[in-house]
C-alpha cells in the first residue's frame, strides 16, 4: 500500500484507479494478506469502477468484509453476503443510567427479554413464550411490502418508527412491489423455500454469530456540535438506550445460498471464468433476467430484516415496560451494512455494494431530503465491543471520498477457531467482571471476545482522521444478549 497521509492509503493496481485504503499505519498492519487480495480481486472485476477498504476490513466471501463495491453496470451477490441486509438498530429510552445500576434489576430486565426475543441459529418465536405469532400469511405479506403500515400494526410495531429507517421497504428490480410478489410465488415452488413457514417463525429473533442485543448507557460527546446533532437524534446523555445486531436470518441466508448456487451454476454452462478464479464472486449484468432474479430475491430478505429489527425493538421496548412500567422509547435508527443499493456518484447512477460497511450520508445531501436528517446527516451506529463501547457517528462532507461509507464495526482480527486456540476463557469473564457487564451467557462466546475483534478506538480514530465522519456519542454496555446458555449467578 502507498501511503497518502495518516488514515490513507492507495492499493495499486494493475490499469485501473487504486483502490482507496482508509486506516491508520496500525490499522492497515491488521489487512492480512488473503483480505488485500480479495481487495484487488473484486476491484478487477468486471463492471467495478470504484473500491474502498475500511478500516475494520477482514477476508470475507469472495469480497472483504468491511469493503465498498462500486459497479453502474453488474450486480454482485458476494458482496453483500448471506446475511442479507445484516443492520444495527439503536432504542433510546427515558429511563436514567441509574435505573439499572443493581445487578438483580439487569437481570430481570435479561429474563425478560430472552422471553420476547430468542437467540440462536434455528432458534424462533417457539423457542421465547412471549414472541410474536406470523403465519404464513403474514410472513408473505411482511416480505413482499417490508415494514408497511398494515404490517406493523399486525405486529404491534409504532408506525413512526418507520421514518427513522435507512429503508423501510424495499421493491423489486423494475421499482414495484408486484415484481416482488411474482418472484416469490416462483420461489415457493422451490425445494429449498419448503421451509418458508419455518423461517418466517425466526421473525423477532437475533440468531448467533456475532448477532446480539446490547443494553446501553449514552455518553454524548463534550463538543457542541455533537449535542447539537445528539438533540436530533433523540440521543439522551446519560439514559439507558438498546443497541441490536442482527439481519435477514435463515430466510435471507436461503435466498442468498440460492443466489449463489443458481449464478454458479449458469457461469459453468456458459464456460464464464470466475473473476480471479473465485466462485464467490459471481455477477450478473443488469438488466439480464439473472441480475433481475437477484435484485427481488435481495429485497425480499432485506424486508424481512427491517421488520426483523423494528419487531425486536417493539419486544425489547415491552420488556423494559414489564420491568419499569411506563417506560417510553423510541427508535434512533436502523441502518443496513450488507446491501446493495442503488445511488447516484459523481452525478451517475450506479449500484453501491456494502459488504460489512455503511452507509454515511452527510447534512444537506439530495439523498436525505424529507427525512428526520436531512439538515444533520443520519446516524452511523457502529458497534465496538461490551468492553469498549460502540459508537453513534455522524457523516461529515469528506465522506464523498469513501463513496459516503464507512466501517461496520470493530472486524474482527482473529478467525473463530484461532480465538479459540489463543483466548483465554478466564481473562475474558474477568473483563466483564471487571467492568459490571452482564450477559444471558454462563461463560461469554470466547470467539466474540472484545480480544477477537480490531482496537475499536484505532478504527474510530481512522475514521475520523480521515475527515470521514465525526464521533457523536459513545455507548457504554451494561449487559449482552448472545448465543449461549443462560447464566445463573
Amino acid at each position: 500500500m502507498i501511503p497518502t497521509g495518516e488514515a490513507t492509503a492507495m492499493l495499486p493496481t494493475k490499469t485501473t484507479p487504486p483502490i482507496k485504503v482508509f486506516g491508520t499505519a496500525a490499522i492497515r498492519e491488521t489487512f492480512d494478506d488473503l483480505c488485500l487480495q480479495q481487495a484487488v480481486n473484486s476491484r478487477l472485476a468486471p463492471g467495478v469502477t470504484d473500491l474502498v477498504l475500511n478500516p475494520d476490513a477482514h477476508c470475507g466471501y469472495g469480497a472483504p468484509v468491511g469493503c465498498v463495491m462500486v459497479s453502474p453496470t453488474h450486480i454482485y451477490p458476494g458482496p453483500v453476503g448471506v446475511d442479507i441486509k445484516c443492520s444495527m438498530s439503536l432504542l433510546q429510552l427515558d429511563l436514567p443510567a441509574e435505573a439499572i445500576t443493581e445487578r438483580k434489576v439487569r437481570r430481570e430486565l435479561i429474563s425478560a427479554i430472552c422471553r420476547r426475543t430468542p437467540t440462536g441459529a434455528g432458534k424462533g418465536q417457539r423457542h421465547a413464550e412471549k414472541s410474536r405469532h406470523v403465519n404464513r400469511t403474514l410472513g408473505r405479506q411482511l416480505v413482499v411490502e417490508g415494514a408497511s403500515e398494515d404490517v406493523c400494526r399486525a405486529l404491534g410495531i409504532p408506525t413512526s418508527w418507520t421514518y427513522r429507517c435507512e429503508d423501510a421497504f424495499h421493491l423489486g428490480h423494475d421499482e414495484t412491489a408486484d415484481a416482488l410478489e411474482t418472484r416469490l410465488e416462483k420461489l415457493l415452488t422451490r425445494r429449498d423455500m419448503s421451509n418458508f413457514n419455518d423461517k418466517m417463525k425466526q421473525l423477532g429473533s437475533y440468531g448467533g454469530g456475532n448477532h446480539f442485543g446490547e443494553c446501553e448507557v449514552v455518553h454524548v460527546a463534550e463538543n457542541e456540535r455533537a449535542k447539537k446533532v445528539a438533540g436530533a437524534f433523540g440521543l439522551e446523555d446519560g439514559k439507558v438506550a438498546f443497541l441490536s445486531h442482527c439481519g435477514s436470518r435463515g430466510f435471507g441466508h436461503n435466498l442468498a445460498s440460492g443466489q449463489f448456487r443458481q449464478l454458479q451454476g449458469k457461469f459453468e454452462q456458459w464456460g464464464i471464468p470466475f473473476p480471479a478464479g473465485d466462485r464467490q464472486l459471481v455477477y450478473a449484468p443488469l438488466g439480464s433476467n439473472e441480475a433481475n432474479d437477484y435484485l427481488d430475491d435481495m429485497a425480499l430478505g432485506a424486508n424481512f430484516a427491517t421488520v426483523n429489527h423494528l419487531l425486536i425493538n417493539a419486544l425489547v421496548l415491552e420488556a423494559f415496560q414489564e420491568v419499569f412500567p411506563g417506560t417510553k422509547g423510541n427508535l434512533v435508527y436502523f441502518i443496513s451494512h450488507n446491501i446493495a443499493r442503488k445511488e447516484i456518484l459523481d452525478d451517475r447512477p450506479v449500484w453501491v455494494h456494502r459488504k460489512g460497511a455503511t452507509r454515511a450520508i452527510p447534512g444537506g445531501h439530495h439523498a436525505l431530503a424529507g427525512t428526520p436528517f436531512a439538515k444533520t446527516g443520519h446516524p452511523i451506529l457502529l458497534p465496538g465491543n461490551p468492553r469498549d463501547g460502540s459508537a453513534v457517528m455522524v457523516a461529515n462532507e469528506g465522506a464523498e471520498a469513501s463513496c459516503y461509507s464507512v466501517n461496520h464495526g470493530a472486524g474482527r482480527v482473529l478467525g473463530r477457531r484461532h480465538a479459540k486456540r489463543v483466548l483465554d476463557q478466564s481473562v475474558v469473564d474477568s473483563e466483564f467482571d471487571d467492568e459490571d457487564i452482564l450477559s444471558n451467557c454462563r461463560r461469554y462466546p470466547i470467539d466474540e471476545a472484545p480480544a477477537a475483534y480490531k482496537n475499536f478506538n484505532e478504527v474510530l480514530r481512522s475514521v475520523e482522521s480521515a475527515g470521514l465522519a465525526s464521533e457523536v456519542a459513545r455507548l457504554k454496555a451494561r449487559f449482552v444478549i448472545k448465543d449461549a446458555s443462560k447464566a445463573d449467578d
